[in-house]
């Protein structure tokens, strides 16, 4: 069994980079959060926040009752990327990179003499060495070495902060016995309940169960690629399509009712579009989710459901959370009109029941935390049916006119009206397995 695959992992990355470039968060416990304020959560936490319980995830005013002195910065995604392609490059004067898996994760393949243990780990210690000297000494990483990817990107998760694991036939399958079942990639919490529901209790009863019955469990093939890849046996996984295209913000205290949320909707499916053209998709369909504040309970909106007469027609309830969401979707002939989605969203958002603000004693009722939208059922251009009532040709010199402007001038140099009073609003943000691309989404370009 050969060693094929190197996996980095950057530690607590946005964190690291924020105490790499300020020098008076360093060895203090930092969140980073997407706005400033207590109803929103972290989003990366450092070693030192961690050591507190916080996580990301964990609320901002949770945040502060587990660690008081918790340094909490507002998110620079441009920043973090630019450091992204930057630890890239430096990977790749040790090694190439096969895959950019995340904004904080990349894979390298072993071939010819790399692939001997002894020289896999020098070639780990030359990349961490590199990245100390010539990026931040804050920008740790841990390194996974193994026999195929997945067992690799579980060695980065073996030895956090800064760590290097090597997974061979000497200590498989037994060092993954110690490991959670969160640990291993591919199985979340419904996976989990399903493998104990068959006997599997431990990591140590997965690696003993045969194919078939893995094959049972997962309901298909899937059961037996984690069955090959636990044995560090290389599997090649069928081509991911991209199914969607959207975005999220959670609003900030300012933007907190319902004109705003619209507005920042509107920004958004702007942005989505611009993107959607960019991949070269038409898309098929929106949805559109708005988070609002709530009590003790949760109610779900959406278009026609009905349980629950003392809340309203549209509705149906859920209990103990704490937030109200309204989500809809239309569809339509695929398209990349921007104007196309807009009316679209216009006709969702009418239908939307929390439109109305009120006071319940002294307390505001309806008062919106977050939006998002998703441009889905997406066709690639090739594919695509266009409709016959369109001006294809005038559409397509348009909006090529208007993305060229916000490419060269920065998003929102040119942009719909409904947007206006977002327009400095919902700046680019880095999904888990989504890298922005600066040329088309960096708001902080000159401007006209």
């Amino acid at each position: 069994m050969s060693l094929n695959k190197l996996f980095i992992d950057f530690n607590s990355y946005f964190a690291s980079v924020e105490q790499q470039i300020k020098p008076e968060l360093r060895n203090k416990p930092v969140g980073v959060v997407p706005v400033m304020a207590d109803t929103t959560c972290c989003i990366a936490a450092s070693y030192e926040a961690k050591a507190r319980g916080v996580r990301t995830g964990t609320m901002v005013s949770e945040a502060k009752k587990l660690c008081p002195g918790i340094k909490l910065i507002e998110a620079d995604h441009r920043v973090y990327i630019q450091y992204h392609h930057r630890l890239v490059a430096k990977v790749e004067e040790c090694l190439p990179v096969d895959n950019v898996c995340s904004i904080d994760e990349m894979v390298c393949s072993l071939i010819g003499k790399e692939r001997i243990r002894e020289n896999a780990i020098t070639i780990a210690k030359n990349i961490k060495k590199k990245i100390k000297e010539e990026v931040g000494e804050y920008l740790r990483c841990s390194i996974g070495i193994g026999p195929n990817q997945f067992l690799a990107k579980i060695g980065t998760n073996m030895h956090k902060p800064d760590g290097l694991v090597v997974i061979d036939e000497e200590n498989l399958p037994h060092c993954l016995y110690k490991l959670q079942f969160k640990d291993i990639y591919g199985i979340g919490r419904k996976m989990e309940l399903r493998l104990r529901r068959n006997g599997i209790y431990s990591v140590k009863d997965l690696c003993a169960a045969d194919k078939n019955s893995l094959r049972h469990i997962w309901g298909g093939i899937e059961g037996e690629r984690m069955y090959e890849e636990l044995r560090g046996q290389i599997v090649i996984h069928p081509p991911k399509h991209r199914s969607t295209v959207g975005h999220s913000h959670v609003l900030p205290p300012k933007l907190k009712n319902n004109e705003s949320a619209y507005a920042v909707l509107h920004r958004l499916l702007q942005k989505a579009a611009m993107r959607l053209r960019y991949l070269g998709y038409y898309a098929g369909a929106l949805g559109v989710v708005v988070r609002y504040k709530a009590d003790d309970k949760t109610y779900t909106f959406t278009d026609g459901s009905f349980s629950n007469k003392n809340i309203n027609k549209y509705g149906h309830i859920y209990h103990r959370q704490k937030s109200l969401k309204w989500k809809n979707h239309i569809t339509f002939t695929h398209t990349q009109n921007t104007m196309e989605f807009i009316k679209a969203l216009d006709i969702m958002w009418t239908e939307n029941p929390f439109l109305t603000e009120y006071y319940s004693g002294n307390i505001k009722k309806n008062i919106p935390t977050a939006v998002a939208v998703v441009l889905f059922n997406l066709l690639e251009k090739n594919y695509a049916t266009l409709s016959i009532f369109d001006n294809p040709e005038k559409n397509r010199l348009l909006y090529s006119a208007i993305d060229r402007l916000n490419k060269r001038y920065g998003y929102s140099s040119i942009y719909f009206g409904g947007s206006h009073i977002a327009r400095d609003s919902a700046p680019m943000r880095i999904a888990f397995t989504q890298i922005p691309n600066l040329e088309i989404e960096d708001d902080y370009k000159a401007r006209f």
